[in-house]
């Protein structure tokens, strides 16, 4: 099986974010809520309570990048670590909802800083190969491959969180999150620092002769900030999460109306998941092999010429269709984008590089709903996916305009 081939390092960090991001999710689906209400929060404070752990990353994806390209990659996926495995045993303490706010915020750190520094990680590790290993790096199959078993944790974790609370309190339920957070210490331990990060190590020498911290932040900021491929392709993203979140919450109330059967609106979502997920590794194979901007620019048409199709076809199985299209073009996208970034960003500022996209990423999560809610009061459903359609064809031309002159790097030896 191509998966169990990748490195030791690869197999490693992909079973601790694994274990991370299970133990992550049973703490938000459908504990989290459950437990907030059982403290007394209700409406606009309780939704604020489950997605205020996303706006940790919005705004400090960006330093855990840059602090891992100056301290390494491992030291920083074990204060990942720490912060998944500790924070859940504080739940138990935990007695009003203002007090669970300020918790979620904090446990938020532990995607934060889990987010580009094991992107950045998995980006490096690819780069280098040995040499006849592969014609081209395989950074967006790897990338693949590693948001594959990323995504297990989001079926993993709700299904064993909703069991345990049949037998169990909430609170139990995140003793045992605590617990098995714990387990992702063996993996990260084992774990070796990257040959890039020991060739920095060996480049910047001692700490006094690096760059201040500040400085050090400001260079990493204007960096990415040069790099065209980061503000690009994260918008594009961010674009593309504000349409899918914008499905994600009208969606079923559009349907419903529309006659839609409430199991085809079910079948709907799984349908696009698993074109999804189950797609990314043969996706970022073509990426590496294509060319990410071909790949990417595919994605993105897919996705805007899906989009208009859902209301369109209301009626029956056929509604399933652009749940398959859009799916396979989130497949076609996120890999491929990642592994342009990586490509086209200074080394040294790599997880700079990565903490910027996932800041543009959670942008388009918090801000989907909002945005594509007051676009559907101004414009009407159907005309809202049609905006975003042209939105995400205009911006495949934009990334032929910036990028089809330059030749992409080629990182292989």
């Amino acid at each position: 099986m191509a998966f169990v081939k990748r490195s030791k390092p690869f197999l490693l960090l992909t079973l601790a974010d694994f274990l991370a991001r299970s133990a992550y999710q049973m703490g938000k689906t459908p504990l989290l809520p459950i437990f907030a209400a059982s403290l007394g929060a209700s409406g606009a404070f309780l939704g604020l309570i489950v997605s205020v752990s996303t706006v940790t990353g919005l705004f400090l994806k960006p330093l855990f990048g840059i602090l891992s390209d100056r301290w390494g990659r491992r030291v920083w996926l074990l204060i990942g670590a720490g912060f998944f495995a500790f924070m859940p045993f504080l739940y138990r303490f935990i007695q009003t909802p203002e007090q669970l706010l300020a918790i979620r915020l904090v446990h938020g750190l532990a995607t934060a800083i889990y987010g580009p520094v094991t992107l950045a990680y998995i980006a490096e590790l690819s780069r280098n190969r040995k040499p006849g290993a592969r014609r081209h790096s395989p950074v967006a199959e790897d990338i693949g491959w590693f948001q594959l078993a990323r995504s297990g944790g989001y079926i993993v974790g709700p299904a064993l969180a909703g069991w345990l609370l049949l037998s169990r309190d909430a609170t139990a339920v995140f003793t045992i999150i605590g617990i098995i957070s714990c387990a992702v210490f063996l993996p990260i331990l084992s774990l070796p620092e990257t040959r890039e990060t020991e060739r920095r190590k060996r480049i910047g020498g001692p700490a006094s002769a690096r760059p201040p911290l500040l400085r050090d932040i400001k260079n990493a900021i204007r960096d990415g900030g040069r790099t065209p491929a980061v503000w690009l392709t994260g918008g594009l993203e961010a674009i593309t999460f504000i349409a899918l979140y914008t499905l994600k919450a009208f969606l079923p109330i559009y349907a419903l109306d529309a006659g839609v059967s409430v199991a085809l609106v079910g079948l709907y979502f799984s349908l696009n998941e698993a074109a999804h997920v189950l797609g990314k590794p043969f996706c970022g194979r073509l990426g590496d092999r294509w060319g990410y901007l071909p790949t990417i620019s595919l994605g993105m048409l897919l996705l805007a010429g899906a989009l208009p199709l859902v209301p369109a076809l209301d009626q029956g199985p056929l509604f399933l269709l652009p749940a398959a299209l859009m799916g396979l073009a989130q497949a076609l996208i996120f890999p491929a984008a990642i592994a342009l970034v990586s490509n086209r960003i200074s080394p040294d500022h790599l997880g700079a590089g990565m903490g910027l996209i996932g800041m543009l990423q959670n942008f388009g999560k918090v801000a989907g709903p909002v945005l594509g809610g007051l676009a559907i009061m101004t414009l009407g459903y159907e005309a809202t996916l049609v905006s975003l359609s042209v939105m995400l064809a205009l911006g495949t031309v934009s990334i032929w305009g910036l990028f089809a002159p330059r030749k992409v790097i080629n990182t292989s030896p």
